[in-house]
């Protein structure tokens, strides 16, 4: 654990799993900006990043529990963001592993440690995103019939991990963020949407679905945990809109040409089953899977609306300034 002696913090301790991820990342700079006392975990090689000096960073991850349970001591508040996030299908049972066991483990070490509040970071992929026509909400769930994905599967049966630490007494938040945008590495993630559009890539979809600002995921996060609300789960989107849209967005951003073939059904089935050919035989990961390519082609809505009854002065960043900004960081960090 290292341990900076110069560092003037708040009385509140927080630890942060998955501080390298992409809400994690931008979660830690805005709790050390507020003055908190932030722990972070990692694995490897602690993140190059502006505040790390900051920061107790202990090495280590969530399937390790005795190593979780030690950077807990002391600790006020847990946000717990460490996930992993694939929609292809060799890489289930690892994803199985860290979303679930290692949720228990966190949900555990919180009881044991007697941490007074936990986020946790789910996903809308959790409520179970395939309905016809509805309008998804919190009272959703996910069921074999309106999921299309095992990541789906994985973060609804996390979300039971956490829910039963509610009912030993644990103090917890859910989120569930829709697509989440911020400017992290575009070779994975949601930012690769970025460099696909940055690289001119002709196609796009009619699907719609919710996408939201990583900065409005932490500002939700934070204002949740701040309010000390207990017992409930969060819809975090921005808005709902298009594929299309977005990438026109993107592509209007770094001043590229847009998207201009439509993806239809057929010809997706035709791509994720070459990309599942061309992976079994060069062992990369496929661009495209059968569950991201019935996830492109759906009609997904998120109701946003319960949150703002929590946090009546919370506000969402338009997607059109979101992608600027994105777009604007990418720029930068990439010299483009």
């Amino acid at each position: 654990m290292h341990l900076n002696p110069d560092i003037n913090f708040t009385s509140k301790k927080v630890l942060v799993t998955g501080g390298t991820g992409l809400v994690g990342a931008h979660l830690i700079e805005a709790l050390v900006s507020e003055s908190y006392h932030v722990r972070a975990l990692y694995r490897s090689n602690i993140p190059a990043m502006i505040y790390s000096e900051k920061v107790d960073w202990v090495q280590g991850d969530i399937l390790d529990v005795i190593t979780l349970e030690e950077a807990m001591r002391g600790v006020d508040e847990v946000y717990h963001c460490a996930a992993v996030v694939s929609f292809n299908p060799k890489d289930v049972g690892q994803m199985y592993k860290v979303n679930i066991e290692g949720t228990a483990n966190v949900v555990n070490a919180c009881i044991v440690n007697n941490v007074a509040r936990l986020c946790y970071v789910s996903s809308v992929a959790a409520l179970g995103r395939i309905r016809n026509g509805v309008e998804i909400n919190e009272l959703m769930t996910w069921t074999p019939e309106t999921s299309n994905s095992e990541y789906g599967k994985s973060k609804y049966l996390a979300e039971m991990e956490v829910w039963r630490g509610i009912g030993e007494g644990l103090n917890a938040v859910i989120v569930n963020p829709s697509i989440i945008l911020g400017a992290g590495d575009w070779s994975t993630g949601s930012t690769k949407l970025f460099k696909s559009v940055y690289d001119e890539f002709p196609w796009y979809t009619e699907g719609t679905t919710g996408f939201v600002d990583v900065l409005d995921v932490v500002k939700a996060m934070i204002g949740l945990m701040e309010n000390n609300v207990n017992a409930q789960r969060f819809i975090v989107s921005g808005e709902n809109t298009t594929y299309r849209q977005l990438f026109n967005e993107i592509a209007q951003a770094f001043g590229k040409k847009a998207p201009h073939k439509k993806v239809t059904p057929f010809i997706a089935g035709v791509v994720w089953r070459l990309e599942k050919l061309k992976a079994m035989f060069s062992g990369a990961n496929p661009l495209l899977t059968k569950e991201t390519a019935l996830t492109a082609q759906a009609t997904v809505r998120y109701n946003n609306t319960k949150l703002f009854r929590y946090l009546p002065g919370f506000a969402y960043t338009p997607l059109k300034q979101t992608v600027a900004s994105i777009c604007k960081q990418l720029q930068h960090k990439y010299k483009l």
